[in-house]
C-alpha cells in the first residue's frame, strides 16, 4: 500500500487555511448584517464649538459671534529687521576648563546657558572662574564660544 503524498504538516496547514477563510467569511457576513444603511445626514454631521471641541449639537444661531478685524490677523513671521538686534559680544564666567585636553565651558551671564569653548578659540589663556567676553557661533555639536578674551 502506498502512503499519501500529503504529510501531517501539510494537512494541518490546509486545515488552518480553511478555518481562516471560514472565519473571514463569517466576519464579512456579520459586518454586512450590522451595517447601518440609510442613515440620514443629521446623524452623520459633527459640529465644532467655540472651544474647538467636536459636538453633535449645532451651534446656537442667536448667540453673538465674536468680530475679528482683518488687520489683527498675522500670517507671516516677523522679518529679521523687525526684531531687536542682539549684541554679538557676550559676557560670562568660565565654569570649567581642562588645560590638558584644551576645552571647557562658559556660563553665559545673560541666558545662563553653558557654552562649549575650545583652546583654539582663545585669545588669552583662561582658567576656572575667570570673567570673559566671547561671541557664539554654531559648531558641529551646538553653540560654541569663539574669540574668547579675558575681561579686566
Amino acid at each position: 500500500m502506498a502512503r499519501s503524498q500529503a504529510t501531517f504538516g501539510k494537512k494541518e496547514n490546509e486545515k488552518k487555511r480553511l478555518k481562516k477563510r471560514n472565519d473571514k467569511a463569517e466576519k464579512k457576513e456579520e459586518r454586512q448584517a450590522n451595517a447601518k444603511k440609510g442613515q440620514n445626514l443629521e446623524d452623520m454631521l459633527a459640529y465644532v464649538d467655540d472651544d474647538g471641541n467636536i459636538t453633535s449639537t449645532p451651534p446656537d444661531p442667536t448667540k453673538k459671534k465674536k468680530e475679528i478685524k482683518v488687520e489683527d490677523i498675522r500670517i507671516n513671521v516677523m522679518k529679521q529687521e523687525d526684531m531687536a538686534p542682539e549684541d554679538p559680544i557676550r559676557k560670562g564666567v568660565v565654569s570649567f576648563f581642562n588645560d590638558s585636553k584644551g576645552y571647557g565651558f562658559i556660563k553665559d551671564q545673560q541666558t545662563q546657558e553653558s557654552i562649549f569653548v575650545h583652546a583654539n578659540n582663545l585669545i588669552n589663556q583662561i582658567k576656572e572662574n575667570d570673567k570673559v567676553s566671547f561671541e557664539v557661533e554654531m559648531g558641529p555639536k551646538g553653540p560654541a564660544a569663539v574669540r574668547v578674551k579675558l575681561e579686566s
